[in-house]
């Protein structure tokens, strides 16, 4: 097995939310310093003058190797490696005006298709921030970010376009309660990362709506599948959805009151309308703005997906949960 190389002197991670504060940490309890970049200067100023993120990682404190600055172009100077953990729908509009990344390895934390592109995080990278698809990996797996946060033990699966590059990314995840897996299915993990949060809404309804366990059991058997043939069509590999970023990070979102996507699921089965549900989360849960996407990118293909569908008639066009449900489990009898 090849020795992973030495973590980086100098790391920034882009994005100052919950799962950027807490990747940040990830990264410096391995040992490297790191410099995280908010959009707004008041989160920057916390990070750097009292070593917190009490908005979106309360009773928490931080290294005090993660520098917090709200000047995109400081973050970037001078680093060995880029993390991205912006929300999908605003990351072209974050990156684009400042060029080009430097060029070093970079890793996406951020899981979601682009609405209007149907892009992969990756893709947007790529276009976006002028980096080679060549330095892209992505990070995925079952990572919930308010226990990693409590430094609980968990795996992650970090893909690239070479083993190499993989190594260098899971170099960075030394933490000691982290393991990080390597890969070079860089669309299945992708894909895997982006979907699951669309089929976590459906099991957060199927649960405010009262059903039970072999509701749940079913859609994210199903929504697996669903989750499967896209990530095949677009040229991942099958193996990768039974593992940590398929069916791993799919359970552990789906299942999770810490899950947001879970939570507005929850929301909308209670009878909240989409705005109300997503106020009451009060994150980002990306499984709606990529539910869209999903869908077109799966008809474009000919890939059917019916219970992202359903996800998409609810947030997209006010249909009522409790009828989709229903038309779901009442579909033609047909072979698994």
């Amino acid at each position: 097995m090849t020795t992973p190389p030495t973590a980086p002197r100098r790391l920034a991670v882009l994005g100052a939310g919950s799962w950027g504060t807490t990747f940040a940490r990830v990264l410096a309890d391995g040992g490297s310093e790191v410099v995280l970049w908010a959009r707004r200067e008041e989160v920057a100023r916390e990070i750097r003058e009292q070593h917190s993120n009490r908005a979106y990682l309360p009773d928490h404190s931080l290294p005090e190797t993660i520098h917090g600055t709200s000047d995109l172009g400081a973050a970037l100077e001078g680093v060995d490696g880029v993390v991205i953990a912006i929300p999908a729908q605003s990351l072209r509009a974050t990156l684009a005006p400042h060029a080009a990344l430097p060029e070093v390895p970079v890793l996406s934390l951020t899981k979601g298709i682009e609405r209007g592109t149907d892009a992969r995080i990756s893709e947007v990278i790529a276009a976006a921030g002028g980096a080679a698809p060549a330095r892209i990996g992505v990070l995925s797996g079952p990572n919930l970010s308010a226990e990693i946060a409590e430094r609980r033990p968990c795996a992650s699966v970090v893909a690239a376009p070479s083993q190499q590059l993989a190594e260098t990314f899971a170099a960075w995840c030394r933490a000691p309660y982290l393991r990080a897996y390597t890969s070079t299915d860089v669309v299945g993990v992708e894909v895997a990362g982006a979907v699951k949060n669309v089929i976590a809404i459906a099991v957060g309804a199927a649960v405010g709506l009262g059903h039970g366990h072999n509701t749940t059991a079913s859609l994210i058997t199903r929504g697996l599948a669903e989750i499967t043939r896209l990530g095949v069509a677009l040229g991942g590999q099958g193996e990768t959805f039974a593992g940590l970023a398929g069916l791993g990070d799919l359970v552990a979102t789906c299942a999770s009151p810490l899950s947001r996507n879970h939570r507005l699921g929850l929301a909308l089965g209670r009878g909240l309308d989409v705005e109300a549900a997503a106020a009451e989360v009060g994150q980002t849960a990306e499984g709606v703005a990529t539910a869209r996407a999903v869908a077109d990118l799966a008809a474009r293909l000919g890939v059917d997906m019916p219970i992202t569908r359903a996800v998409v008639a609810v947030v997209d066009h006010g249909e009522g949960i409790d009828e989709v449900t229903t038309a779901l489990l009442s579909r033609s009898v047909r072979p698994e």
